[in-house]
């Protein structure tokens, strides 16, 4: 009996902690949605939040029954008046995780609206931060971009923070903007698994194959083969919830014709709509999606009906997966 007892304690201590995963419905059965901007660019801020949460998707949401919120990154007044735009950029991801942060806490879905990639941390920052205790759970990224943005002041061709994000979220780069935002652990290489990507600078290129990061191909993603959902139930047993990051330049170029960063061969924004019901329905640790660069010029709102199509996508399947929970008690 102590043998047995020993292997049981064993195996306890070796397996990972678990928590329940947030409730996204009110005591009425309706999804609770939050869609929380950030405008803020390295460079001064960005009309793209204020775009997206105002194209229509609020309308959208509440046609599926959805009740919404809406909420948006600010500086301090003393921040607002201190030192360049990298600074106060980190210090506006800060603040917009804890926005994230609260939204799990009160158990509304985080859809982000994002100026741009780099605002990514600060959206990690707020899910690392949502455990049931003060210390910092462990998240996993599917990120999603014809770029893996996995260049450093050392190896960027351009010297654009919006090639850098994940090396900032895993602690390459860029350290105290990463602290800024509040993303402390860096996330682990193995915790990120890149989909769609299909352009990289040379030195970028070195570094990811240096790397522990998965990969999935565009035709993965526009077919939803196996190899897509391998990577996420390999993140689902290792990591306490799931964020997927999207740049609107991963899509097909004539969905983003106006997008300065389009690269050819994407999947479609109908096709994406399809993988994110999947996703959402099928994993309780998926917690968040967050949508980066819509394009300043959109002929035509293509641009702005492939982001609601995808919210609208991702949303669905959440509401899919929680009409399989037991009914709250009411």
């Amino acid at each position: 009996m102590r043998i047995l007892a020993g292997v049981l304690l064993l195996l306890v201590a070796g397996s990972r902690p678990t928590f329940a995963q947030s409730r996204y419905t009110d005591t009425e059965g309706r999804l609770r949605i939050a869609l929380a901007k950030q405008p803020f660019l390295p460079n001064g801020t960005s009309r793209g939040p204020n775009t997206m949460a105002d194209g229509g998707i609020q309308a959208a949401l509440a046609n599926m029954g959805a009740v919404v919120r809406v909420d948006e990154a600010r500086l301090t007044a003393t921040q607002d008046t201190e030192y360049g735009g990298w600074k106060r950029l980190g210090w506006a991801l800060g603040h917009f995780a804890e926005i994230v942060e609260k939204n799990e806490r009160d158990g509304w879905f985080t859809v982000g609206l994002l100026a741009t990639c780099p605002s990514m941390p600060g959206l990690v920052a707020g899910l690392q931060h949502s455990g049931p205790t003060r210390k910092p759970i462990r998240i996993g990224m599917l990120w999603l971009d014809a770029h893996p943005d996995f260049n450093t002041p050392e190896t960027s061709r351009s010297g654009n923070l919006g090639g850098m994000p994940v090396a900032v979220a895993t602690g390459r780069a860029l350290q105290r903007m990463r602290l800024d935002a509040g993303l402390d652990p860096p996330l682990a290489d193995r915790d990120v698994v890149m989909g769609g990507v299909r352009l990289t600078d040379p030195l970028e290129q070195e570094l990811l194959d240096k790397s522990r990061i998965g990969h999935v191909s565009v035709d993965d993603l526009r077919h939803a083969t196996p190899a897509v959902f391998a990577q996420l139930d390999r993140l689902s047993r290792n990591v306490d919830k799931i964020y997927v990051h999207i740049d609107m330049d991963l899509l097909d170029p004539r969905e983003v014709m106006g997008h300065v960063n389009k690269v050819p061969n994407g999947p479609s924004s109908e096709e994406l709509a399809r993988l994110f019901e999947q996703v959402f329905s099928r994993y309780p640790k998926a917690s968040a999606i967050g949508f980066a660069t819509i394009p300043d010029r959109d002929e035509g709102g293509l641009s702005l009906a492939a982001v609601n199509r995808m919210i609208e996508g991702a949303v669905r399947g959440v509401k899919t997966r929680e009409a399989r929970r037991p009914s709250r008690t009411r």
